[in-house]
């Protein structure tokens, strides 16, 4: 008999999940504790922008004209205690406020409200991001409090969903990891993930403390890569260099590869972060802290560059004040794709000029209510040319394809001078200087 499966926390990435694996052609209950969130999905719409996300929902969701009717959602814990073989958990970790560490009371409620509703044999699967030992603690209240006893098991198996690439890699995952402690675990996770593992994705096994540290691992390992792009950027800059050549030429050395590579003004999000940071407070938690010191370094180097962009505005204005000056800003979400603005460097810098005087306009594709809602007091257009209209100078901030397509002379038509700055090394530099504008990007020599 074909295994059900519930999906708790319908956010980012519980959306994506449960969506995926209607998709892959499994019965799915998807769980909630917003009802507004709930009311969104059974219509079909997602409260997130992530490209195809929406399309995949409206194919599976029961009631819609069409639909496989695979996929539903409810508020109810005992429906899907009563429903599912396997839950899927995928609800948010944030950074705790005021500390490093993660904040598990998401996960833990979870746990301690589904527990008492799985009465049969069944297989509980965190998918969140969790400091490592958390997945330890969390199989003792599964068998503590589920009237199942031990065949209420439990399994880890991380998520490594990229914001705008969320779709793709549930469905054609890169890996998938399961932690698992018994055989029974193992075959269940097989066979849900049996089709991308058909398709030559591969199925890593692990323990639990190992599948727990793949994800913080990758995006530390990430960060590490982004940051020493921009800390060569801070030399280039130094010693009239061009990190755009350098990271070129270091990229063709297959150990080192050329993804991750383009010096900016650094990550942002709600993962990278937040992650990077409990990784830490677990480290020095685990007595393990001189392991991940560098990571504080990282951190550094990232939050850095935003105030370096501000300083380069700021220059690129005749190195005064900013009162008075007109400063455009070429994006608010933290990378493109996305309408996500948690930490979002673009955003950081517009929020500083603007804290010093300036009179900043922001225009971005998809994040401009996200924006709104964070930065109130910004400047906004409905379009790159409204935002630059009457501006000293223009900030590229977030790597759009939409800005990237640009047209040099349009804009200049607008702008009251014709200044950029190239917050993401992402436009091309011959291009925008033929048509008469003053280009700038960080670790670039200055033409």
């Amino acid at each position: 008999m074909a295994l059900k499966i519930t999906v708790i926390g319908t956010g980012y990435l519980g959306a994506t999940h449960a969506a995926a694996m209607a998709e892959l052609g499994f019965e799915v209950l998807g769980l909630d504790v917003v009802p507004e969130k709930i009311e969104m999905l059974q219509r079909g719409e997602v409260p997130m922008y992530e490209p195809g996300l929406e399309e995949l929902l409206r194919k599976h969701v029961a009631g819609i004209e069409g639909s496989t009717g695979r996929l539903r959602f409810t508020m109810d814990w005992a429906e899907v205690g009563e429903f599912g073989d396997v839950h899927f958990v995928c609800v948010n970790t944030p950074q705790k406020h005021g500390e490093y560490a993660c904040d598990m009371s998401y996960v833990d409620a979870a746990f301690e409200t589904l527990a008492p509703h799985v009465k049969g044999a069944a297989l509980v699967v965190g998918k969140s991001t969790v400091p490592v030992g958390s997945a330890e603690r969390l199989a003792r209240t599964l068998a503590e409090l589920s009237p199942a006893g031990e065949d209420a098991e439990l399994a880890w198996n991380p998520e490594f969903l990229r914001e705008g690439f969320a779709v793709q890699d549930t469905l054609h995952p890169d890996r998938v990891v399961a932690g698992v402690r018994s055989e029974r675990a193992e075959k269940i996770l097989r066979e849900v993930y049996a089709t991308p593992v058909a398709e030559g994705s591969p199925f890593v096994v692990t323990d639990f403390p190992t599948a727990e540290l793949v994800k913080t691992s990758a995006n530390s390992f990430l960060a590490t890569k982004i940051s020493f792009i921009n800390a060569m950027a801070e030399v280039c800059e130094a010693a009239d260099g061009d990190v755009a050549k350098l990271a070129e030429a270091i990229g063709h050395d297959e150990r080192i590869g050329k993804k991750y590579l383009r010096a900016g003004i650094g990550f942002g999000g709600g993962c990278l972060p937040k992650d990077i940071r409990a990784f830490m407070a677990r480290a020095g938690e685990l007595g393990a802290d001189q392991a991940l010191t560098f990571l504080r370094e990282i951190d550094s180097i990232n939050m850095r560059r935003r105030g370096q962009m501000v300083e380069m505005a700021r220059e690129a204005l005749g190195g005064g004040s900013f009162l008075g000056k007109r400063v455009a800003v070429l994006g608010a979400t933290f990378k493109p794709d996305s309408d996500d603005v948690r930490d979002s460097p673009a955003l950081n810098v517009a929020g500083q000029i603007h804290l010093q005087g300036g009179q900043v306009t922001v225009y971005d594709p998809k994040g401009m209510a996200n924006a709104k809602r964070l930065f109130p007091t910004l400047g906004y257009a409905d379009s790159a040319v409204g935002a630059v209209r009457g501006a000293d100078v223009v900030l590229h901030l977030t790597e759009w394809q939409e800005f990237r397509e640009l047209d040099p002379a349009v804009l200049g038509e607008a702008a009251s001078a014709r200044v950029i700055l190239d917050g993401r090394n992402a436009l091309d530099p011959e291009t925008w200087r033929r048509a008469g504008w003053t280009y700038r990007a960080m670790g670039r020599p200055t033409v």
